[in-house]
């Protein structure tokens, strides 16, 4: 486990090769706003990668001290090729703040990066030549975050790619039974006692 969440991220670091070099755009720095804008504070938690702001890649990449291709920026987030991607345009979108799980992440923070999905993710498809994307959000590590700090993976797919051997899984109706109902009841509790 360990070794995998190291070879992940180190992949974000990953520089293009001389071979890639004069067919890619280079890496857009980000400018002096992203300084003012990163709100990035060191982690004390154990899933922090290595700890807040310095230990942080995509802090890296925001401060621009990390070099990344840049497909979009504004004052709140930015759209980040993803360095080991699972398919061709593979991207991240990532705010410039640290928050080291969606949780953790300011609403308004979370409804800017939701707002770019549609237009980002429909360049993407179209610039991929591809039919479909994944909007995929790895929040902890049992879901396979490896970086936390806060990120969207938007996935380009083609029919037939088979990136994700569970897509031939059988899939089963749900049941309405006492654990269900228990489930939707214990949701909507703590939905309301956040509101």
């Amino acid at each position: 486990m360990a070794q995998r969440r190291l070879s992940d991220l180190s992949s974000h670091l990953h520089l293009p090769g001389p071979a890639s070099a004069p067919h890619s755009p280079p890496p857009r720095p980000c400018g002096s706003t992203c300084a003012a804008t990163s709100s990035c504070e060191a982690e004390v938690d154990a899933e922090a990668e290595l700890g807040g702001e310095k230990g942080c890649v995509f802090c890296r990449i925001v401060r621009g001290e990390s070099p990344a291709f840049t497909l979009y920026e504004d004052d709140v987030c930015m759209c980040i090729l993803d360095s080991n991607p699972l398919a061709f345009g593979h991207s991240l979108i990532i705010p410039k703040s640290h928050t080291p799980s969606l949780e953790a992440t300011p609403p308004a923070v979370v409804a800017a990066m939701c707002s770019k999905i549609p237009i980002l993710s429909n360049c993407i498809r179209k610039a991929t030549q591809s039919d479909s994307f994944n909007l995929l959000v790895n929040n902890g590590s049992a879901a396979g975050q490896v970086i936390f700090h806060t990120h969207f993976h938007i996935i380009p797919r083609k029919a037939g790619d088979k990136l994700w051997p569970s897509e031939s899984f059988p899939r089963q109706p749900l049941e309405s039974n006492q654990e269900i109902v228990d489930l939707v009841n214990t949701v909507r509790d703590l939905v309301s006692s956040q509101a």
